[in-house]
């Protein structure tokens, strides 16, 4: 329970009627979770007004009302306040209401298109096995410790979010790691939090469904580095073009990573096979379990932020060494045949290339390369192509099949992905629509030796059509289907 005036507090007031001087209970911007003296913030949202709401949410028990316009009639019991941005206001007021935990802690925001996950688990799962208590915020999970959390978005709402961070705080962690998604930064989810440094992994074509444009994207994650304070770092893959525009306006410590140029922090690849990546980080030589060169760039960021934090390097190479994958990330199996099946969330055009490329890269020469993919429904649309000519041009078979697709047609999907395989490539490519019978068909077109990727969904373990989530996990699906191989 807190004072309004307390929550209030930097939250860019316009006007004010009524007391500030009132006990508020809990606090929300949907209306269906109103509390009885709860405060309730009418934000516009993508498809409703919360102003629509202010009425029901006085009938459930508010006794506080924030937003933009006051209703055309006030009721004389409810302190309603005006701000001139609800969506800032919420974030700010939400850090209020759970004593500003973001500034007890270590955060660390993540941002770009492929990345995210994997270098905030490695972060966790680094700082975790060095002896230290944390939290992470993922779209596959959320942790306080051992303690799980389910996920359901990339950034949480920022009233969720700071009661996570107030957990892992009075649980005693002293670092958070956090993904933070595009959308996230435009509708203000983490205003208010204080970051301790951001990470730019990489900007590629995703999401455009949303941004409309590609040149809109690249402001969205910007923004998050130009609201860095000073005394905050930003750090940055120099490989990418758009690293530099990241870092133009911040405040922040300007710092940068690099596999194929000079930088503050540098890797080189020595070896890439199944078996692991033999690396030369920082002029220190070390082995990791995880595979492939996009693998290289995470550890590499994973290193640099663990320095940026102040840790010994030594003691960060020596434990980044014992870290295994991360779940639905180039998760890999070998039947008794020698079929080996890769299981990887690459839904994006540029994340399913490095992921072809790497097998590329580690594959002996023979091996046929049999690709499954699908796009998602409700989504960017003009990615369909363009993952289908990826697909084809890096396989030798490939099969178009369903992803999650939502609310759409799938096989209308299928027929624009099959705007992207040219003429030469009809012939090594199937569309079947059914997810399962596609990882099956893969799988019995596989000879000794081959490699066989199931990309789109990763960790997922679920599939979406027609608005109703399935139970369906990739890697059981495929797990089932190479030991009948073996049979």
């Amino acid at each position: 329970m807190k004072l309004l005036s307390d929550i209030l507090y930097k939250a860019g007031l316009v006007e004010v009627q009524g007391s500030t001087n009132v006990a508020i209970t809990s606090m929300t911007f949907d209306s269906r979770n109103v509390e009885k003296d709860g405060l309730f913030v009418a934000t516009s949202g993508t498809k409703s007004d919360g102003h629509d709401f202010i009425e029901k949410a006085i009938a459930l028990g508010a006794i506080a009302i924030v937003c933009e316009k006051f209703p055309a009639e006030l009721v004389e019991r409810i302190t309603y306040v005006k701000v001139a941005d609800s969506s800032q206001a919420l974030g700010i007021m939400a850090s209020n209401f759970y004593d500003n935990p973001s500034g007890s802690l270590k955060l660390v925001g993540v941002t770009g298109t492929n990345g995210k996950t994997t270098t905030v688990t490695l972060l966790f799962h680094l700082f975790r096995a060095m002896g230290m208590k944390a939290g992470m915020l993922t779209t596959v999970r959320n942790m306080i410790n051992n303690e799980e959390i389910p996920s359901t978005h990339t950034t949480p709402d920022a009233v969720e979010l700071n009661k996570l961070l107030r957990r892992m705080v009075d649980s005693g962690c002293k670092y958070a790691f956090m993904e933070v998604s595009s959308h996230s930064i435009v509708q203000k989810r983490i205003a208010g939090l204080e970051f301790a440094g951001g990470v730019f992994t990489n900007i590629t074509h995703d999401h455009l469904d949303y941004h409309k444009t590609f040149d809109e994207y690249i402001k969205a994650k910007k923004a998050f580095f130009d609201q860095l304070p000073s005394n905050a770092f930003a750090l940055v893959n120099k490989d990418d073009a758009n690293g530099a525009v990241m870092v133009q306006n911040t405040r922040a410590l300007k710092r940068s990573y690099s596999v194929t140029s000079i930088a503050d922090f540098k890797c080189r690849v020595l070896e890439n096979q199944f078996s692991g990546l033999q690396l030369n980080i920082d002029s220190v030589e070390m082995w990791s379990k995880l595979i492939g060169s996009f693998n290289a760039y995470n550890l590499l960021t994973v290193y640099a932020t663990a320095m940026l934090l102040n840790q010994d390097k030594m003691n960060v190479l020596t434990t980044l060494s014992t870290l295994g994958p991360v779940e639905g990330r180039f998760e890999y199996l070998r039947n008794d045949l020698g079929v080996t099946g890769i299981v990887d969330y690459a839904h994006s055009p540029d994340a399913l290339k490095n992921v072809l490329k790497t097998i590329q890269d580690i594959r002996t020469g023979n091996e046929q390369v049999i690709t499954v993919i699908g796009c998602g429904g409700d989504r960017d649309a003009a990615k369909r192509p363009m993952m289908a000519h990826i697909a084809c041009e890096f396989s030798n078979r490939v099969i178009l099949t369903s992803d999650n697709p939502r609310s759409e047609d799938p096989q209308s999907i299928l027929n624009q992905m099959q705007g992207g395989v040219e003429k030469q490539n009809t012939k090594k490519t199937l569309s079947i629509v059914d997810r399962r019978e596609a990882i099956r068909t893969a799988v019995a077109l596989a000879r000794p030796g081959d490699i066989v990727l199931i990309a789109g969904k990763g960790h997922e373990k679920y599939q979406e059509i027609k608005g109703v989530k399935q139970p369906f996990d990739d890697m059981d699906v495929l797990k089932d289907n190479l030991n009948n191989a073996n049979a």
